[in-house]
Formats: C-alpha cells, sequence, structure tokens
C-alpha cells in the first residue's frame, strides 16, 4: 500500500498550528507510518513537489511570497485543507486590513518609530512584498477542508487526519470540533 503523501505549509501566522500539529504527541509515530511527509516547516524540502495528496495550509495570504505558494500548493495538490483560523478567516494576520493598504504598516513600524535611519525594507527575492489586504485561504484558491482553531487542538487535527487516512471526508460537527478561536 502507498503511503498517502501529506504536507504542511506555513503561510501568514504564529506558527501556532504547527505547534499544535506536534501536541499529536505519540500519535505521530502512527501517523508517521501512514504518510510519507513531502513538504513541511519540520523538513528541509526547498519546493513544493508534484502530487500532493493531502496538505494543511497555516496561515493567511499576506504578502506576494504567499500568493505564488497557494498556487502552486493548489494546483499540486488533491486535498487542501485551510489550517486554523488565520487560514479560515484571516484571523490576526488581517488586522491590518481596515488600514486600506499595507503602506500605514510600513510606515509606522519601519519609519515613524525608529531611532536611526528609517527605511522601509525592499529588496526583491529576499523581502517579500506586502499584499494590500491581507486574505484567507478560500478567498485565493479553493479549499476542500475546513479545520478552525487558533490553534485547533490535537484532536481536531487527528479527527481530519484519520478520516482523510480512510478515504473520507472529515466531519467536524459540535463545540469542540468547529469553534472558532
Amino acid at each position: 500500500m502507498a503511503l498517502l503523501k501529506l504536507a504542511t505549509v506555513w503561510l501568514g501566522g504564529c506558527s501556532g498550528c504547527h505547534m499544535s500539529f506536534l501536541d499529536l504527541d505519540e500519535w505521530l509515530i502512527d501517523l508517521a507510518a501512514q504518510v510519507d511527509l513531502v513538504y513541511s516547516p519540520f523538513v528541509d524540502i526547498k519546493e513544493y513537489p508534484e502530487g500532493v495528496d493531502v496538505v494543511l495550509v497555516e496561515g493567511a495570504v499576506a504578502n506576494e511570497e504567499h500568493l505564488q505558494m497557494i498556487q502552486t500548493v493548489r494546483s499540486r495538490s488533491q486535498i487542501l485543507v485551510s489550517f486554523g483560523d488565520c487560514a479560515v478567516t484571516g484571523n490576526v494576520t488581517a488586522l491590518r486590513n481596515p488600514l486600506g493598504s499595507a503602506e500605514p504598516v510600513l510606515q509606522r513600524c519601519y519609519i515613524e518609530l525608529v531611532d536611526i535611519h528609517g527605511t522601509i525594507p525592499h529588496e526583491p527575492g529576499i523581502v517579500p512584498t506586502l499584499l494590500d489586504w491581507v486574505m484567507p485561504v478560500h478567498t485565493v484558491v479553493s479549499v476542500d477542508v475546513y479545520l478552525p482553531g487558533c490553534p485547533p487542538s490535537a484532536t481536531r487535527i487527528k479527527a481530519v487526519l484519520e478520516a482523510l487516512l480512510q478515504g473520507e471526508k472529515p466531519q467536524l460537527e459540535g463545540r469542540e470540533f468547529i469553534k472558532f478561536g
């Protein structure tokens, strides 16, 4: 039996969802026997591969690098899971949206609040350009499964992964599985 190709991606967020993934503790050993982790912040793989069966995408789309990455991820993945509240709604990452664009945030951080030599960082290929609007994943690409939580608990993550490993669509019902925050 071929192992399921699993990936995880970290866009604009705090990595709390990935930390919660690690809270699967001993079940990670069982999971490792059933999947091939083909891309993740947990492993040193530079390019997102073709033919991914399931990907957990943490974080919102906040810069040009995220935008390019999520489009690549969607085109190369069979099942995309919007992993955590930032990916599902924009959450904390999108708190800058009421300012209307990225410019007020950049001005405040890099010009107004510096002691000397304020400059907005911009180095093509090194510092990705912020998008004016932070977007949840589903506004950019299609999403197959939504996994809310800030972060989602290990129990929720396990429930989703167990269903997907059995070839089923996860059925998240009840407060324990669909509560945000």
